[in-house]
């Protein structure tokens, strides 16, 4: 009967995670302006971003590491 109830519960997980279905929505890029320099921490470059007006966010990119800014479209 334990094994029954652990079986049991463990195919409810399993179909629990089937169902969520996550929305993403389109996210736009923009190099940042007023970022400077080598961008090694997506921290900062987001913080710069936030400060620039209506990005959410930023991350470093590309080979060159600059800093683009991202915002929901």
């Amino acid at each position: 009967m334990k094994l029954f109830a652990t079986v049991l519960l463990v195919v409810m997980c399993l179909m629990a995670n089937e169902m969520v279905v996550e929305v993403e929505g389109r996210n736009c890029e923009s190099q940042s302006h007023k970022f400077k320099g080598t961008c090694v921490s997506d921290t900062n470059c987001g913080n710069v971003c936030k400060n620039e007006g209506s990005f959410s966010g930023g991350k470093c990119r590309g080979f060159r590491r600059r800093c683009f800014c991202t915002k929901h479209c």
